[in-house]
């Protein structure tokens, strides 16, 4: 267990970063610790911790802008927007179900892993909300990226750069997001269906109608069951859902409509991958593939000794199955028949030190890559390791 440094503010966090990259030594960075299961792990001798860096710096709900500093739990950042009728709109996960532990994720750790739920479909994911970061690079420099208003066109663009870098590429310290008003009403249309195929066409003309579905999963099991999502005003989600209803009847008979609390606390477990009832000595695997490709991938899980659950309309394929070698080169290669990405997202060390944990990138991407860590992270000290071996 690497010794601990969780610095009250960001001139600590700065200083702490000098120092290692004086001596160039690797640092674990971390907010919580929510996601120290996730990708690759990483050997070093400290861990540098956010923990301490806490709290909401500002909030403006009549500007729709939320900043606070990268180390505050989620449900803190929550519970303020509720008070104003407000919501993340991306609807991060709460993933404590599927890596353990009892910590709350923080909003430092969610914008570095650019996670998303299930309202990525009808709004973009977690990284398309982000205004403005501040962020300390390898060499200890604190610089700023973007701002805190809507119409922003500050600098370079270094806020999605930092999205989904795991911490590779620097340590943010604030974030500023945009938030929107919490939809009134919602409703979920469930309806039974005879196979995949047949749930992702589901799922499909849902999201082709002019209705606004904000959600479109395939739950594992039999019969397998697809779920789609309204949210707006109470009487707009009536009127639609009874439309929606009537242009899906030919895809199932057993169809039912579940609301409000019902709806939501539906939609928070498909968000969490609860019903994919990961075993504790299963692997999971995230896949992104094209909808249509979806009900393949599912198809090679369940050959191999596991299940599936499909979120954004068929297009993320949530994967738990024996955590081997062989199961993972598998599924890589079902989303790569396709075009798509395969992501080891919980396994044993000893798997997830043994292969690509994500995918490889294309000679040309990888170089650009490089040399943006060589200038963000010059002495290679950020989490080296995390997302690829060497890196």
């Amino acid at each position: 267990m690497s010794a601990t440094l969780a610095p009250p503010d960001e001139a600590g966090i700065a200083a702490a970063i000098v120092a290692a990259h004086a001596a160039r030594e690797p640092l674990v960075i971390e907010g919580r610790g929510t996601k120290r299961g996730l990708l690759r792990p990483v050997q070093a001798a400290r861990t540098l911790s956010l923990r301490k860096l806490s709290g909401i710096t500002l909030y403006k709900p009549a500007e729709l802008v939320l900043s606070a500093r990268a180390g505050t739990p989620l449900p803190e950042i929550e519970a303020a927007l509720a008070e104003h009728g407000q919501h993340l709109i991306a609807e991060p996960p709460d993933l404590r179900a599927l890596l353990g532990g009892e910590e709350p994720a923080t909003l430092g750790g969610i914008v570095a892993a650019n996670l998303s739920g299930p309202r990525r479909i009808a709004w973009g994911a977690m990284r398309d909300h982000v205004l403005g970061v501040r962020f300390v690079n390898g060499a200890g420099e604190v610089l700023r990226s973007g701002g805190r208003v809507l119409k922003n066109v500050t600098g370079l663009d270094l806020c999605k750069l930092l999205a989904g870098s795991y911490g590779t590429l620097g340590v943010m310290t604030e974030v500023t997001i945009k938030v929107l008003p919490a939809p009134e009403a919602t409703a979920t249309l469930i309806i039974e269906v005879p196979d995949l195929d047949a749930g992702v066409r589901a799922l499909s003309a849902g999201l082709g109608s002019p209705f606004g579905v904000s959600g479109a999963a395939l739950l594992p099991g039999a019969p397998h069951r697809a779920a789609l999502r309204l949210e707006d005003f109470a009487a707009s989600v009536s009127y639609r859902m009874e439309r929606l209803r009537e242009d899906l009847a030919r895809f199932g008979t057993a169809r039912r409509v579940i609301e409000a609390e019902e709806s939501r606390a539906f939609w928070r477990g498909v968000r969490d991958a609860v019903p994919l009832a990961a075993q504790p000595d299963h692997a999971v695997w995230r896949v992104s593939v094209r909808p249509s490709a979806g009900p393949a991938v599912a198809a090679a899980a369940q050959a191999l000794g596991g299940r599936a659950l499909l979120d954004w309309g068929g297009g993320l394929v949530w994967v738990a199955a024996p955590a081997t070698v062989a199961t993972h080169d598998a599924l890589a290669a079902a989303a790569a028949v396709s075009g798509g990405t395969c992501t080891l997202f919980r396994a044993p060390d000893s798997l997830r030190l043994t292969v690509d944990v994500l995918p490889a990138e294309p000679a040309p991407l990888a170089a650009i890559g490089a040399r943006v860590k060589a200038a963000l992270d010059p002495a290679g000290i950020l989490n080296p390791g995390r997302m690829r071996a060497g890196l």
